[in-house]
Order: structure tokens, then sequence, then C-alpha cells
């Protein structure tokens, strides 16, 4: 049962105009309606540098967006991260973030030398939210899904989030209106539900 929620904006994109913010407000504004304790990490605010040197990775930042990032996930039973699809994967900056989140051991512990890593997000559940220009459909059949894959498998799953859903929205560059309501309306009720 989900009582809390951490929903990543990862937008790098201030405007408040993206589908990406309406949408993370949304489902915010369905975890809120509905009991749920909610707290909110947005990449366009933390603007996370990256990592240039692997030495870096473990020790964990000293920096206050990042700590506050890290608090937020630790403190939650599901995680929530909207995003555009750029370049057929996540935003460099989302990727940033999420090295940043990761350093120190924070997802992923130490293990002996060729075990299986210490997975410390386990009992966590995840829903990935992603929009792009493409049809939906043509990136899960022609492109594999491949990029968001590689978010749902080697990131999320290997620090123990399971289970990891996903609802793409393509043709974002077209929607009218009215489909961009019954989006927002589907991501809300999302929210409510806690998924």
């Amino acid at each position: 049962m989900v009582n809390s929620v951490c929903v990543i904006n990862g937008h790098p994109h201030i405007d408040s105009g993206h589908l990406c913010h309406a949408l993370s407000d949304a489902y915010v504004e369905g975890a809120r309606d509905a009991g749920l304790e909610v707290t909110i990490v947005s990449i366009a605010q933390i603007q996370p540098e990256c990592l240039l040197n692997p030495s870096d990775f473990e020790v964990a930042s000293d920096s206050a967006g990042i700590r506050r990032a890290q608090e937020n996930i630790q403190s939650s039973d599901h995680l929530v991260i909207v995003f555009p699809l750029w370049l057929g994967t996540v935003p460099a900056l989302l990727k940033a973030l999420l090295e940043q989140i990761a350093r120190g051991g924070f997802l992923i512990g130490p293990t002996d030398k060729g075990s299986w890593p210490d997975q410390r997000m386990k009992g966590r559940s995840a829903h990935v939210i992603v929009t792009m220009g493409m049809p939906r459909l043509a990136y899960r059949l022609w492109f594999l899904n491949s990029g968001v894959s590689n978010l749902k498998r080697l990131i999320l799953g290997l620090s123990g989030i399971r289970p990891v859903r996903q609802t793409t929205i393509g043709g974002v560059g077209a929607l009218d209106d009215r489909t961009r309501k019954k989006w927002l309306e589907r991501v809300r009720e999302m929210g409510r539900r806690g998924r």
C-alpha cells in the first residue's frame, strides 16, 4: 500500500508551460486529494552537475538539493518520474540527477567483487511517465522502448524498485486541448490511486 510518493519532474526547462510540468502537477494534485504524503523534486530547480570523475561516485554529494532529493526518495513508498524523451532517452540533466542521487551508495550499495549489488531501494515501486513527439507505438515497436527500458531496468530495477510501470504519451506536439485535458485527468487519477 502506498502512503507516500516522491514525484520527480524531469523536464530540464523551468517554463511552466511544458506538458511534463502539468502532468507532474496533476499527479501531485491527485495524490494529495487521496491523502497521500507527497514530495517533489524538480531538476529545473536543482540543475544538477554531471559527474566527471568516477571517484566522485563513491562519496555522497554535498549539494543541499541532492541531499533533499535523497531524503524525499528515502521517505517515499512510490516514486514517479515524469520526463520528455530527448534523443531516444532521458534528458541529460535527469541522468545527471540520478547519478548525483546514486552517489555514496544511496541507490546501490557496495558488494563483494562479482556479486549482485546491494539493492537499497527495495520495498518501493515506481511509475515512469514519458512524453514524446513521435507516436508511442513507433517508439515501442521500432525503437524497442530502449532509452526508457534502460532507466527502468538499469537504474530503478537494479536499485531494487519493483514494480516499475510506464505510461507513454506520444505525439505531444499535435495534442489538442481536449486530448491534453484527458491525459491530465488520467494522470491525476493515477495520483489518487498512488500508481
